[in-house]
């Protein structure tokens, strides 16, 4: 039986590496609840914020040729800046000990293709698939560090860098699958997000908000839900969503809490890992979409969100 606090090891050859099996928690949901999720989405629901009811069927988008491409994460900028559009798409390859290639493409049918326009070579490597792209910038934590650094996409060089007081790094608090998954960063309609935990708060997860532009950080709330028991997380307007398993087909949307109240509540919104090992997700605010990456392959799942 493998020693659960020891950290997990991430090396592209061989391929091995710590699986942490998740705690599943499904608690029933509200009657309401359940009656809304199970309605179809439609465009009536995308206007304005609200909470998350229902997660669709993922969509495959394009499949990584290459052991590299096991573990991953692909991303649009919710909010670009020129001469970079909603259209471009962006993927990092993240099996290996020197990562440091960003893979620029015009759009995502492009990526299915498999040939980008562009090939970014990061100044530092970058560690695990936390990334996200915002405001013409790559948000990444530095390989071996406790920092968050935002790399220009214009300029082609880190604009900011900034420690995370405290957080847990290279192993410390991963998400159930291991991967040094130990700081996440995330986008939502409020803004730029770092998940992580410390020492203090023993592993629960804690979030804080940062400024996209010198990654200071505005403001942090500390949850009761422990990193380690989830398989990864998400925010929504201002409301982190954690996933229960990263391997079980039949998943759950398990957990949410709200910074706007600092209170938590137990879901059990059906969520599908349907390759059987999902290293990233994350929220994009303007496709209204969620962004995985399932065992090689890069998929999109449909969200529906409550009127408020």
């Amino acid at each position: 039986v493998p020693d659960p606090t020891a950290a997990p090891r991430w090396e592209p050859q061989p391929l091995s590496y710590q699986e942490l099996q998740s705690e599943r928690t499904e608690v029933p949901v509200s009657r309401l609840l359940e009656e809304t999720a199970l309605g179809r989405p439609g465009k009536e629901d995308s206007a304005g914020c609200g909470q998350l009811v229902w997660v669709g069927e993922p969509v495959v988008f394009g499949r990584a040729d290459s052991i590299a491409g096991k573990y991953g994460v692909w991303m649009k900028d919710p909010e670009p800046v020129p001469p970079f559009t909603r259209d471009n798409t962006w993927r990092v390859d993240t099996v290996g000990t020197e990562v440091r290639q960003l893979f620029q493409y015009e759009e995502a049918e492009q990526l299915a293709r498999g040939y980008p326009a562009k090939v970014h070579i990061l100044p530092r490597p970058l560690e695990s698939t936390g990334a996200v792209i915002y405001r013409g910038g790559l948000f990444f934590q530095p390989r071996h560090s406790r920092s968050v650094a935002r790399y220009d996409l214009r300029g082609e060089t880190i604009t900011a860098e900034r420690e995370i007081p405290g957080a847990g790094y290279h192993g410390q608090y991963p998400y159930s699958w291991g991967g040094y998954t130990d700081i996440d960063l995330a986008v939502d309609e409020t803004g730029l997000w770092v998940i992580y935990s410390t020492d203090k708060a023993r592993g629960a997860i804690v979030l804080s908000k940062l400024d996209p532009e010198t990654l200071e950080i505005r403001r942090t709330w500390e949850t009761n839900i422990r990193k380690r028991g989830v398989a990864n997380s998400f925010l929504i307007c201002g409301t982190l969503y954690t996933v229960s398993s990263y391997s079980a087909p039949n998943a759950t949307i398990n957990f949410a809490y709200d910074t706007a109240s600092g209170t938590s509540r137990a879901l059990s919104i059906p969520f599908e890992n349907r390759f059987r090992y999902l290293s990233m997700l994350d929220y994009n605010p303007a496709e209204r979409q969620l962004f995985a990456w399932d065992s090689f392959n890069m998929v999109t799942y449909p969200v529906r969100l409550s009127r408020l």
